[in-house]
């Protein structure tokens, strides 16, 4: 049995599913991060793409890799900066509009920004509260909070509310006057 393999776009590290091909890039769980694997994929001209929880998903079943499936973005953690009006922290959306008007990135500041292994916010809050993920700088994601994903298709914006995420706009001024204008 050789150990390592590429069938059907999945990838097999002894046995175990490691990962997935998606065009030039090999989406692979970071727990089979090595030099072995990593010269295996470079020498078949993929660009590895090491992301935590691909094994899981791929034991429970998911179809990764393939045009079924949707394909992960990438996560941005805002939180508001240190030197915010305290009482713009931790409020329910309705009342962070009310106060102080929709939330702005201008009073933000990036805690977290890489992959995780879901595109759900509701999972990404459990990640982000339990088991901070390697590179993840700030407290435990808190409502007024905002969790963004995206991809080169673009951003989605969602405020972690009292219960739940709000998904929302949040795009500085200067964004939204620049957007559609081209020469």
């Amino acid at each position: 049995m050789p150990g390592i393999t590429l069938k059907n776009g999945l990838i097999s590290y002894y046995g175990n599913p490691a990962g997935y091909k998606e065009k030039e890039k090999a989406v692979v769980d970071s727990i089979f991060r090595n030099d072995e694997l990593s010269t295996w994929l470079k020498s078949r001209s993929l660009t590895p793409q090491w992301t935590d929880g691909v094994m899981e998903r791929l034991l429970a079943g998911e179809r990764l890799g393939g045009e079924t499936a949707a394909p992960l973005k990438n996560v941005r953690i805002w939180q508001l900066k240190p030197d915010v009006d305290v009482c713009m922290k931790f409020i329910p959306y309705e009342e962070m509009v009310r106060q102080f008007g929709a939330p702005s990135p201008e009073a933000y500041r990036i805690a977290y920004d890489g992959q995780l292994d879901t595109n759900d916010p509701e999972a990404i809050y459990a990640r982000c509260n339990v088991n901070h993920p390697s590179g993840y700088n700030g407290h435990s994601l808190s409502m007024s909070d905002v969790v963004e994903l995206y991809d080169t298709q673009g951003s989605e914006y969602h405020y972690c509310d009292r219960f739940g995420f709000q998904k929302i706009s949040f795009e500085s001024p200067e964004q939204t006057q620049t957007m559609g204008m081209s020469m």
